[in-house]
């Protein structure tokens, strides 16, 4: 089993592909959590000036949708940009912020892919993995996979497959706007990613908990946080 480190710092792409096969043979897909209570949305910027990963976490309770604790940390980028590899560059500062949080939630809904991924190992997946928690991916955009424009309604949605497997759910949450790509990260089912994202949306196109990460990953680091 490899340490904690070699996760997150691969030499090289060949060696982050490898750490990514090693890491899904652990991943599990299918309930294995109490119904969770605090939810922490995730999102990830970079400060390209300083060269840093910029993660950003908000905590709430799933019943009212309430902020409760807000964090941010900005760790050194030590990995380049390439396609598929995402979390190496940005797990390091996700870890950095969760460190900062009074507790654990009990579900982590990030923004990216979780298992809608080439290697099936999208950053929730990653995250979840290595932090045997579970986690689910919100992804803005399609990374891999095919499938069928959902209806125009809030509410509607269809299979994201990659041949004969479906990894992922394409989620319409607002009328007439383009959809999400939801999927497990891990410890978490097709079916409860797709019902928790759905618990977690109000009037806008994100779920609250990455909303709002979203909107504090925008907030510079001197100014006022949200709440």
């Amino acid at each position: 089993m490899l340490s904690l480190p070699e996760f997150l710092t691969p030499a090289n792409a060949a060696e982050a592909h490898q750490i990514q096969r090693e890491l899904r043979a652990k991943l599990r897909v299918g309930d294995d959590f109490s119904a969770p209570n605090l939810i922490a949305g995730i999102d990830v910027g970079y400060d390209v000036q300083r060269g840093l990963a910029h993660a950003s976490i908000v905590t709430m309770t799933v019943d009212d949708l309430k902020p409760i604790e807000q964090v941010q940390a900005f760790v050194p980028e030590d990995f380049p940009y390439i396609p598929g590899l995402l979390a190496f560059r940005e797990i390091p500062a996700i870890l950095a912020a969760l460190a900062e949080l009074k507790s654990l939630p009990d579900l982590l809904m990030v923004d990216g892919q979780g298992i809608a991924h080439p290697r099936r190992m999208g950053i929730a997946a990653h995250l979840g993995v290595i932090l045997d928690h579970p986690a689910i991916g919100v992804g803005k955009s399609r990374l891999t996979g095919s499938f069928e424009m959902p209806g125009p309604a809030k509410g509607d949605s269809s299979p994201l497959m990659a041949g004969n497997e479906q990894i992922g759910v394409v989620l319409r949450s607002r009328d007439n706007v383009n959809p999400l790509f939801i999927s497990p990260g891990h410890r978490v089912s097709m079916a409860t990613a797709l019902e928790i994202t759905q618990r977690c949306l109000l009037r806008h196109r994100l779920p609250e908990p990455t909303r709002l990460a979203d909107k504090l990953s925008k907030v510079k680091q001197a100014e006022k946080l949200l709440f």
